[in-house]
Order: C-alpha cells, then structure tokens, then sequence
C-alpha cells in the first residue's frame, strides 16, 4: 500500500496501483485481512471502496457495484451526483440504484453501461485526489453484471493509482464466472494463498482468550480440532470464556464439546435452544440477507418490535447477529461470519424457506425497495399462478434491461413465464421473453414469438409487435423469405390500413435483400408502384420511400422522389 503514497528522489509522485488477490476457504482469514487493509487505507487518507458478495444477494445485478459507489454518493446532493456522471447519468443512473428506470426508454448496451462505471470510478478517483483503494470481499458471491465491470476494468488500476483487492474461495468460484478466474489470474499471476494457522499462532489466540495458564496440550488440540482455521479458533476461544473453561488438559474432552457448537449441526443445535422466536428471525435473516432493516427481519420472521429486538439481543450474544447503521442510518442486521449465514440458511425445512421468500419479496416491496430487490425471493418461490409474482417480475425485467443487465432480465421473465401468467398476459410476457433472447439467443426467441402469435387473445396493437420483432428474428438467422411470407400472411389479415402499409414495407425491406428472391425486377416495379402512390410522410411511407431510394440504382431505373419537380413535371407529362 506504501506504494500508492511514493515520492521519487526528485519529489515528483510515483504513485502506483495495481491489483492484489487472495484465496483461501471459509473462516481462513481473508475477511479480516481486508478489513485490516481497509482500517489501514483510512487512517492514511485513501478513499476507500468497499462491497462484499452475499450468497443470497448474488442474482442481483449491479448488487456489488451498488455497495462500491453508494456510499459516496449518498454524500453528495443531487445535482452534485449528476455534476459527478455528467453525460453518462442517464446510462448508468440506473445501474447504480440512483435513480428509477424511465418508462420506454430503449435499453442501453451492456457495454455502454460497463464504460460509464468506468468513468464514474475513474472520476471519482481523479475528484478525490487521495489514493482510491477498492476493496471486494467474497467475490465468489458477487453478481455477474459487477465483475464482468471489474474484470475489465482492473487494467487501469495502475495508471490510475488505484488499488484493487479481491478476495475469494477458489472452491466456490461458479463454473461460468470467467470474468472472476480472469481476475484472480490476471496476467499469468496466482492468487495469494492463505494458510491455515501453525500450532503457535493458535496457541497465542487461545493464551489471549483463556489466560496465559493454558498448557500446551490444551493449546496443540486446539490447533487439532480447528485444522488452524482462524474463525473457528476464535470462536471456540470465545465459548471456551463464555463457559468458564480451564484450558488445561484434563478439559479437552469439554473443549471437544465446545467445538462441535462453533459449526455445522452443533450450530445449530445451539440456536435451536435460543427458543423458536428466536430461530425464526435468524431464518429470516439469511432468508434476507446482509444489512436488511431490523423491521423488515422482524416482519418476515412475523414477530412484533419487542420480540425481534429480543431474539436480536440473543443472537448477539451467542455471536450469530450483530447490528449495523447502514448508509441510509438505518440498523440493519448482518451475521457475524458468512458460514454462520450459510448453515443457518441450510438448516431451513424447505417448505417454510419458500413461504419466507415469499413474505420477504412482499416485504421489500412493500417498504419501497422495488421489484428487483424482491425478485431474487421470487426466483426462489413455487410457481402457483400467482398474477402479483408475474408483475413484479415483469417490472424487474424491465428494471434490468434499463440498467444493462439483460442476463437477469431474461431469468425473471422466464420465471414470469412459468408461474404462469394469466391467459390475457401470457402473449405479453412470450414477447417480452422473447424480444429479451433476440440476441442472446434468435433460435429461442423465433419459438416464443411464433407461440405469442398463436395466442387467442392478443391485442392487434400487441400482434403488430410481435410479428415485426418475429420477422426480425427470422431474418437474423439467415430465414428472410420466412420473414418475407410472415408479413405477407399479416399484412392480408390486418384489418387497420396503415399497419398494413407498414408490414408492406417489412416485407420489401427483407425481400430486398434476398439473394433466392424469385423475380426482384417485379417485387422492383410493385415498390415503385407503392412509392407513387405515397402521399403521407409518416414512419412506414418513409421506410418504403427510402426503400424505392435504395432499389432504383440496382433496378436500373431512374427514379425521383413524388414530391420532387422532376416528378411532378414528369407525372403532368
């Protein structure tokens, strides 16, 4: 970190950044080696950025991008945050949950939005002036939609002079998560890899915890029992206190007991004798999530206000929860380690898992936190029919999409799709789905769309929309005289004139550039006849009037636009 604050001989800075990665399983210490390089970082002036990937927070785009840059927006004024992003506001706005989407508005490239968090780092960087250190723990855990950002942008870290730390456990890096491998390998490089404790070290943390008076023997089972794992060294050290116990050896049979409560099944066995209140705000809890509001934890867990800060008090005690002030000033509950969060999520009877994500979706909703925050809980509920899931969803989509994330867009609309929708929607979430998997995955999107036609009650407003994007899926996959014959068959039955004129033009566009086209000099002379015969200026005589432009020179004939005096002196002719 010394390196970020280098002065050269001559005086000149010779600041650098770069990028630092460590691995290691759970409890091994990676947490607190950030939180230690995140004490340090403030003390020296640095801006510090921080997030942390959530196990059950990880569908949620922009989740880890969100933690990074709110805090120091949630700073500024509003005017200030959009003197920050400048022109790339409205791209990124909605990325960063600074703002709600804008209904209709056309959906920016993922890209596009991944070089706007570029610049908002960047410009956040250069506006402070110190040192920017970005801090990511349990990468892991984090969204797809954050590092596919971080990823690529952690090349600038050293011509910026930022430092970058990731922290991850390599066993539980996700298949696809290339960008995260990338990371973690960045230019040939291995992670730092942390090791268990030695025999001493352990020794040393149970000394502080139970008195100098510990024997050696007591001290090496320690070390036996935990295989040096940092967490549950401090953790067996704190019930060896709690409980009174003589770290002599004649007691390692009692330590043993204490070990098999730090973990797994001995967890929760000791959270169960917390009393059923009690465990049901701890499920609640990892049903929610980090830094999720004690009112919101209590509702789901359905215990009034003296009852959750009471089963809150409990969990403190036996270190399961602590409570934090959040950005917004709010007390949030978090688990003192991710492995507690995990064993207690694990230990939740399936049945009443799904009922509370269920209860948290409508929570969360209900306390302003939007359709997305609670559709990562409905992804998790049984499809039922439900017409309020299929809402939800559909506005998380869109939500998605208006932030560049199509990814998770296409996993809540297919969510939506499967609850299922009711018959009146069902064309309506086929082409959202569909228009979502157009270039992601054409092949799909032509099933779905063809099946939104084949719906009954689709509104013609609705049936024009999915027959264009239908034909457009067609002509991506190299189909274009099935995109051709499909407006054609529309066009016959559209009963609305100018819909019909528009499905023309569709047609000539995608015959236009059919290389199997039969007779082009007729489909020519049959354009020419509609472009005469124009006399609006709307969308669809355009499109066909710039058609006519287009086909003229490879038709080998001549051809002025109707409105011109060439033309008219020709038609009085």
């Amino acid at each position: 970190m010394d390196e970020l604050f280098g002065v050269s001989d001559t005086g000149s800075p010779t600041r650098r950044g770069g990028v630092l990665t460590f691995a290691g399983s759970g409890g091994i210490g990676k947490t607190t080696l950030l939180g230690e390089a995140r004490r340090h970082a403030a003390d020296r002036g640095c801006t510090v950025l921080f997030a942390r990937g959530g196990e059950q927070e990880k569908q949620v785009p922009f989740h880890v991008m969100r933690q990074l840059i709110q805090p120091t927006f949630a700073a500024l004024s509003d005017q200030e945050r959009r003197d920050v992003l400048g022109s790339w506001h409205g791209i990124v706005a909605p990325a960063l949950g600074l703002t709600a989407s804008a209904k209709g508005r056309t959906a920016p490239d993922p890209q596009g939005v991944r070089d706007g968090l570029d610049w908002v780092v960047t410009h956040l960087a250069v506006r402070s002036g110190a040192p920017v250190v970005l801090i990511l723990d349990d990468a892991h855990w984090a969204d797809a939609e954050s590092l596919a950002w971080l990823a690529a942008f952690a090349a600038r870290a050293e011509e910026l002079a930022m430092l970058i730390m990731v922290a991850c456990r390599p066993d539980e890096i996700p298949s696809d998560a290339a960008p995260l491998r990338a990371l973690m390998g960045r230019q040939g490089t291995r992670p730092h890899e942390l090791a268990p404790l030695t025999t001493s070290a352990v020794a040393r943390i149970v000394r502080e915890a139970l008195g100098d008076s510990a024997d050696d023997v007591f001290c090496r089972e320690c070390w036996a029992i935990t295989g040096g794992n940092p967490f549950e060294v401090v953790e067996l050290g704190m019930k060896g206190r709690d409980r009174g116990l003589k770290p002599h050896q004649d007691n390692i049979p009692q330590l043993r007991d204490l070990a098999s409560a730090v973990k797994g099944s001995g967890l929760i066995e000791r959270l169960e004798q917390l009393g059923p209140s009690t465990v049901r705000l701890a499920w609640a809890a990892a049903v929610l999530g980090n830094a999720v509001p004690i009112g919101i934890v209590g509702g789901v867990a359905a215990l009034g206000d003296a009852q959750a800060a009471d089963a809150i008090d409990q969990l403190h005690n036996a270190r399961i929860l602590t409570v934090l002030t959040s950005v917004q000033r709010k007390e949030v509950v978090e688990f003192f380690h991710p492995l507690i969060a995990t064993a207690v999520y694990r230990s939740i009877p399936p049945g009443v898992r799904v009922g509370m994500h269920g209860m948290a979706a409508q929570a969360l909703v209900d306390d302003g936190h939007g359709p997305t925050a609670a559709a990562r809980h409905l992804l998790e509920m049984h499809p039922e029919g439900d017409p309020w899931v299929v809402q939800q969803l559909r506005r998380a989509a869109r939500e998605s999409f208006s932030a560049g994330a199509p990814d998770a867009a296409r996993r809540y609309l297919a969510r939506a799709l499967r609850e299922p929708p009711e018959a009146e929607h069902r064309a309506e979430v086929l082409f959202e789905l569909g228009s979502a998997n157009l270039l992601h995955d054409p092949v799909t999107t032509i099933n779905q769309l063809r099946t939104a036609l084949e719906e009954p009650s689709t509104a013609p407003e609705l049936r024009e929309a999915i027959t264009y994007r239908l034909a457009q899926a067609l002509g991506h996959t190299g189909q274009l005289a099935q995109a051709a014959e499909l407006l054609a068959e529309e066009a016959r039955h559209a009963a609305n004139s100018r819909t019909r004129l528009r499905m023309q033009a569709e047609q000539f566009k995608w015959n236009s550039v059919r290389v199997d086209e039969e007779n082009s000099p007729a489909r020519s002379r049959l354009l020419s006849q509609f472009a005469k015969r124009i006399v609006g200026r709307g969308l669809a005589e355009r499109h066909i009037l710039g058609l006519r432009a287009w086909d003229a020179p490879f038709a080998a004939n001549p051809w002025a636009p109707p409105w011109s005096t060439r033309s008219r002196r020709s038609t009085e002719e």
